[in-house]
């Protein structure tokens, strides 16, 4: 079994809980089970990109995705009939981009590019209908500063959820919950 991980929007594979996941399995030994690419700024050209890596495994991963991220994991979730770790995902990023538009830095790579209304295109293309709540396990910290947490409980209701007060965006002590990751990728043990 493999945890892909989807960063999110203006992130990196160098993000904290990236690099938190990757450390933790390789204490474990596993560490060639975690799969963490740059995606590209434009939402067509990261599915691109993972429908790829996707193409290249020879199981099924767990996908896990934060912020930006989780709604990419979603679709490819019920495209492929993945499970998914969503860790305070954007629910409608193509409505919480737009108010953006303009200029972009990455904060982890210095890239720059203009976040446009195709990019609202491609995200909104992307939305999924109906969702399999057995499929996705929910992390949400109730102070999320960017997105509301509500949204994502409603969104993902049935699933596995775990609300936990307080926190931030950028998920407070999410070292604390690995072993919950785990268990649900079927990687534990």
């Amino acid at each position: 079994m493999t945890l892909l991980y989807l960063h999110g929007f203006n992130s990196a594979h160098s993000s904290h809980k990236a690099q938190v996941l990757q450390a933790h399995l390789d204490r474990l030994g596993r560490g060639a089970q975690f799969v963490a690419p740059d995606l590209p700024h434009r939402p067509a050209q990261a599915m691109v990109l993972v429908e790829s890596l996707l193409a290249q495994m020879p199981s099924k991963p767990t996908l896990v995705g934060s912020s930006l991220g989780g709604y990419y994991a979603t679709y490819l979730a019920e495209r492929h009939g993945l499970r998914a770790v969503l860790i305070n995902p954007a629910v409608a990023p193509y409505r919480l981009l737009a108010p953006l538009l303009g200029p972009q830095r990455n904060y982890y790579t210095s890239e720059t590019y203009e976040l446009t209304a195709q990019h609202l295109a491609e995200l909104q293309a992307l939305e999924v209908e109906t969702l399999h709540p057995e499929h996705y396990f929910l992390l949400v910290q109730t102070g999320d500063e960017l997105l509301d947490y509500r949204a994502a409980v409603a969104r993902y209701a049935g699933a596995k959820q775990c609300v936990i007060p307080g926190g931030d965006h950028s998920f407070q002590q999410f070292e604390n919950y690995l072993d919950e990751i785990l268990a649900f990728a079927e990687m534990s043990g």
